[in-house]
């Protein structure tokens, strides 16, 4: 089972976050509530066999999972019954273009131009691309704990400045589009000629980069 999980993890796990981002609005509670998830189904599914969509399982016991530690952590705040009363009567059941918005998304959001350029490259390697924060530190040369400090800033800056996790309209798409090119290239530029260390290329990167821009590329085309 545990094969499998990894493999779903892998293929998966940043479109399964994205959609728990959207559903949550919390990227803290969303990644912690999706490991509780995976957590969960190595045990259950070993019993109850794999479900049919194990990507909306993983999602709907995410979310529940979430709710419960909102009630936990609030547990004197008769208020939040309210929030997590429409947390709970939210649609779990998604369809591919659903998906696609949320993954474009989160990657406008991690792109969005209030941040830094270092907070975006951090944020878009370690939310959409999915890698470590340790990773992401190795491929820049940067101790984990400057790394994970990046990270935290650019979720706090999001979050204070109410920056929307949403797809930019019309209007706003050429300026937000050039925010998100200019970090995919800075990527690959990192990757294709490394500025630091022993190692001219960093293929990880420069792969990063490439499917990226692939991905990048489907999600807008199929908005047109």
């Amino acid at each position: 089972m545990k094969p499998l999980l990894d493999q779903i993890y892998h293929t998966g796990s940043r479109q399964i976050l994205s959609t728990l981002i959207r559903l949550l609005g919390d990227f803290d509670l969303a990644e912690e509530a999706m490991q509780e998830a995976f957590a969960i189904a190595l045990q259950k599914w070993e019993v109850d066999g794999v479900p049919d969509n194990p990507r909306a399982w993983l999602i709907s016991t995410a979310r529940f999972k979430a709710i419960d530690q909102i009630r936990r952590q609030a547990r004197f705040d008769y208020s939040i019954d309210t929030i997590t009363d429409e947390l709970a009567a939210e649609d779990t059941l998604l369809d591919e273009q659903q998906i696609e918005d949320d993954q474009l998304r989160l990657i406008f959001t991690c792109c969005h131009p209030a941040l830094a350029e270092e907070a975006r490259l951090a944020m878009t390697l370690r939310e959409v691309c999915g890698m470590t924060t340790e990773e992401v530190a190795r491929a820049f040369l940067q101790k984990p704990t400057t790394i994970a400090q990046r990270i935290v800033r650019a979720k706090n800056k999001i979050r204070e400045a109410a920056i929307p996790y949403e797809v930019p309209t019309a209007e706003q798409l050429p300026e937000r589009l050039q925010s998100v090119l200019q970090v995919i290239y800075l990527v690959f530029n990192e990757g294709y000629s490394a500025s630091n260390g022993d190692l001219l290329v960093k293929h990880d990167l420069a792969s990063e980069a490439i499917r990226l821009a692939d991905y990048y590329n489907n999600c807008y085309q199929n908005r047109k």
